[in-house]
């Protein structure tokens, strides 16, 4: 089912979405690459949130490994339970990963924490006014208002895209979404 004919519930957008995702990465080979444009805004000692993608998620990886590159520190979430807020904990490339709720896997909690300068967010749906549909518990969105400062980038697939992502009054619009088709972004 295309992602353009779901209502605007946002639990049934999500079920729908994650099926459309996985549909998506069964039928095909997509990557995601590492725009220019997303590599000119990295600077040395810049931190850069990133993931690993959780089953059907657009893995980020590219992202990262252009901002060690670069020289700049890779933080990941580290989340506790659904009311917790996300913390964001150094990660040195290959070191060893933790379980972690929801399928995540996590840095050591012993790990540095680090305010971000760039937040890497897996989504579920965008749209073109750059806002985003995640897993529905605010993580990110409380992340984003914490970090203000942040550059706030979603990586998705090309197929999750939405004419309109309905918003609530704590939902935090994104300033760039880069999918296996390139990036667009605004200035805001």
């Amino acid at each position: 089912m295309s992602p353009k004919n779901i209502s605007l519930d946002k639990p049934a957008l999500r079920a729908r979405l994650r099926a459309v995702r996985d549909a998506f990465v069964a039928d095909g080979d997509a990557a995601i690459l590492a725009p220019d444009a997303f590599v000119e805004r990295l600077s040395p000692g810049m931190t850069v949130a990133s993931y690993f993608p959780i089953g059907s998620e657009a893995d980020p990886a590219q992202l990262a490994a252009a901002a060690i590159e670069r020289g700049c520190r890779i933080a990941l979430p580290f989340v506790i339970d659904r009311a917790a807020p996300i913390r964001f904990l150094i990660w040195e490339d290959g070191a060893p990963l933790i379980d972690g709720p929801y399928g995540l896997r996590q840095p050591d909690p012993a790990s540095e924490e680090a305010a971000p300068d760039v937040i890497l967010t897996p989504l579920l749906g965008f749209d073109a006014r750059f806002n985003r549909l995640g897993q529905g518990a605010a993580h990110y969105d409380r992340a984003f208002a914490r970090y203000e400062s942040a550059w706030r980038v979603g990586i998705a697939w090309s197929v999750q895209e939405l004419p309109a992502i309905p918003a609530d009054i704590w939902d935090v619009p994104l300033h760039a979404i880069i999918t296996e088709k390139g990036m667009s972004w605004h200035n805001a």
